[in-house]
């Protein structure tokens, strides 16, 4: 038995016109997104204040990924059951929340709570945000709704840290002015979602709130494995330019100036999207190996920068670096999408982003204690050397994978 939903229209205090609602819903998953990476260039003066230490600092980092994850595997499906207008407030609700946790943060389990309530907000996000946005596009936009989802998702990422980099640099009580003005957009924004259409149509009368079970098929388990390696290697640039790049450009590169390390990360995500977007209708094998070599090639050029205190290899190693990540998370889901059945899809794709999700936290942890036993720098280019040669190994992999491919009949 089904229910039937108000599909096309808001809520009765607001109603937005489905051009506005599709524009409104964009905006906000941007700005939900931005909040998860705007402690990017303020982990610094949290750890002068609070006086911990590097590996504490990438454990904050990390507990994002924990939040996107749960919120992930646990509510995934429930947009379809639910509605996606439901699901949107509650992340709308997560993501306010967390900004009002940072804005009075103080020891650092708040900073840990702040984290994972963020994460979850991501996590809900990740999965209904794309859907409705994609759902609410006037016809003239039908087949530019996924790429609006990925450019607010992925930009409002990078737009994160650059945003909250300047505030740092330039403004005054950057730890407070940034969330509190963050919060406010959310607000706003949640007004938004009120007023937008819910684009389910046709909901169950009672609704059954599962859990995604992750899964890989027998059959698609090689290519599985190939398309996480090289995502992995992906993953782990970004964790280390997300969690890291503000320490690697003040104590490698010496260059002070929060609003350039919030840049970093706005360089590789913004590489990032342009990339998927660029790729979109190309071939899938093809692009899978040129995403691997220039990953190698961005981490190669991010080790010599680390190494040398440059900071030009930096900016064209976060160039690099990004295309390839974004070559090779879109197109090696797309690979492993192109295999597997349709009942076996969502399993497989939650699958996936276990793997990265896993990827951008816990290299980076390691990374953080390797730093205090190691110092940054041999640290860093360690780390930058491994994700080169991960990446590889998965170039390998995939050639591999097509000689079998281009023996086996049919």
């Amino acid at each position: 038995m089904r229910r039937a939903t108000t599909s096309g229209r808001g809520s009765a205090i607001l109603r937005l016109p489905r051009a506005a609602a599709f524009a409104g819903l964009a905006v906000t998953f941007a700005v939900v997104m931005l909040g998860a990476t705007m402690p990017t260039p303020m982990y610094a003066l949290y750890q002068h204040e609070l006086g911990f230490s590097a590996t504490v600092q990438t454990v904050i980092f990390a507990v994002y990924a924990v939040g996107v994850l749960a919120a992930l595997l646990v509510t995934g499906r429930w947009s379809d059951q639910l509605g996606r207008r439901p699901m949107l407030l509650a992340g709308v609700a997560l993501s306010l929340a967390s900004s009002l946790v940072f804005l009075v943060a103080g020891p650092v389990w708040v900073l840990l709570v702040g984290r994972l309530l963020s994460g979850f907000s991501a996590g809900i996000f990740a999965g209904a945000a794309t859907a409705a946005v994609i759902e609410a596009a006037p016809e003239s936009w039908r087949e530019r709704g996924a790429a609006v989802a990925t450019v607010a998702n992925i930009g409002g990422l990078g737009l994160g840290a650059a945003l909250a980099g300047v505030a740092v640099e330039y403004l005054p009580a950057p730890l407070h002015l940034s969330f509190a003005v963050h919060a406010v957009a959310v607000a706003l924004c949640g007004l938004l979602v009120l007023g937008a259409p819910e684009t389910v149509t046709d909901l169950p009368a009672r609704p059954v709130l599962r859990p995604q079970r992750p899964e890989v098929p027998p059959a698609v388990r090689a290519v599985f494995g190939v398309a996480a390696t090289a995502g992995v290697a992906g993953f782990a640039v970004l964790g280390l330019f997300t969690a890291l790049s503000p320490r690697i450009v003040s104590e490698l590169i010496g260059n002070p100036s929060h609003a350039v390390a919030g840049a970093m990360s706005l360089l590789l995500l913004g590489a990032s999207v342009l990339a998927q977007l660029a790729v979109r209708t190309a071939p899938t094998g093809r692009i899978l190996h040129l995403g691997c070599v220039l990953l190698a090639a961005g981490a190669a050029l991010v080790a010599v920068s680390v190494a040398r205190g440059s900071m030009v290899e930096l900016v064209v190693g976060a160039v690099v670096a990004g295309v390839g990540q974004g070559m090779t998370f879109s197109k090696g889901l797309a690979a492993v999408n192109a295999r597997v059945a349709a009942h076996q899809r969502a399993g497989t794709t939650s699958s996936y982003f276990v793997v990265l999700y896993v990827a951008i936290s816990l290299p980076v942890v390691g990374l953080g204690a390797a730093s205090q036993a190691w110092g940054l720098r041999t640290a860093g280019i360690v780390f930058c050397v491994a994700v080169a040669v991960l990446a590889l190994l998965a170039l390998a992999a995939l050639l591999v994978l097509d000689r079998r491919d281009a023996r086996s009949p049919g």
